[in-house]
């Protein structure tokens, strides 16, 4: 039964995944009442998809050093210097642009991971980039806009990093301890039983998170539908360059789609402290409107993965 429940839902999950977002911006005070639960969300996710690793898997760090660093520079450069140039292009206004390179500078998106085990990509690989990628962002943020805005910002790297513990670190801990203490019958005994679950918590986080954004929707106006124009064709270049990109540099399906996942998805939650503790009010647009998307794209951009995998 929850077999067929957990097929159905991987099916759907490009229908699923949107009326989970216009869900929660309908259910905006429920969503806003929730919010604690997002970290034991991503905590039982990050379980769930770590109790087929191992502890060899961990030498990932060794054996994909260039992988690991091109998707750094793939987030870090090449996305903020697109984001700029997009924005610069298409608006006369620099709180604005501020916003867009704060939306695609954050740190990779933890539920990436998700994406990446239910597509057959590498998953000790991704969580190495998040690990990595995370810890950078103290360092690789405040440079970027200080370049950008002309203002030096200091992030309080503490609460990240406890967040990481919380939703990554610990959960994959214990999850490869368990495999390898069972000789990985707890994968194949009770994984198949957390798979749907583990789909609907993804829904949950997209459902609880999208509230954020309901308040920004009250007075539509020009400028806000270009502003939302803008933050789709961002979210959509990031999937489609690293797309691309892995499809010529990469010959491994499960690189490319640890690529693909890692390049669309941002930690916009990261984003949304920044933008609205540091600038004024107008810079956190285009960053709290970037988690409209990125799930919605990440089901459609699966698709495609998959029909490149049944290919090769």
């Amino acid at each position: 039964m929850l077999q067929k429940f957990n097929f159905f839902i991987q099916k759907w999950m490009a229908v699923l995944t949107p009326l989970s977002l216009v869900l929660g911006v309908l259910l905006e005070d429920v969503g806003g009442h929730l919010l604690f639960l997002v970290p034991w969300l991503f905590a039982f996710m990050t379980f769930s998809s770590s109790l087929s690793m191992k502890f060899n898997d961990i030498k990932v760090f060794t054996t994909y050093p260039k992988t690991i660093l091109f998707s750094i520079a793939f987030l870090h450069i090449l996305m903020p210097i697109w984001a700029y140039f997009l924005s610069t292009l298409i608006f006369d206004d620099h709180l604005l642009t501020v916003g867009y390179v704060i939306s695609v500078a954050v740190p990779t998106g933890v539920t990436s991971v998700i994406w990446v085990n239910m597509c057959k990509g590498h998953l000790p690989l991704s969580l190495s980039i998040i690990l990595i990628d995370t810890l950078l962002s103290p360092i690789v943020m405040p440079f970027l806009l200080d370049v950008i805005a002309g203002k030096s910002i200091a992030i309080d790297t503490k609460p990240i990093i406890i967040d990481l513990l919380w939703m990554i670190v610990l959960p994959s801990i214990v999850g490869i301890i368990l495999n390898e203490v069972s000789k990985g019958s707890i994968r194949k005994n009770f994984g198949k039983y957390l798979a749907p679950f583990s789909k609907l918590s993804l829904f949950g986080v997209v459902m609880i998170n999208s509230s954020a954004v309901a308040p920004y929707l009250k007075e539509i106006s020009w400028e806000l539908i270009g502003v939302i124009s803008v933050v789709l064709l961002l979210a959509i270049s990031g999937y489609t360059f690293a797309l691309l990109l892995g499809r010529f540099i990469w010959k491994d399906t499960s690189i490319l789609t640890t690529f693909v996942f890692i390049g669309g998805m941002r930690n916009i939650a990261v984003g949304v402290i920044v933008a609205t503790t540091y600038f004024p009010p107008k810079v956190a647009m285009p960053v709290v409107f970037g988690m409209l998307f990125q799930q919605v794209l990440a089901a459609i951009f699966g698709k495609v993965i998959q029909k490149i995998q049944f290919k090769n």
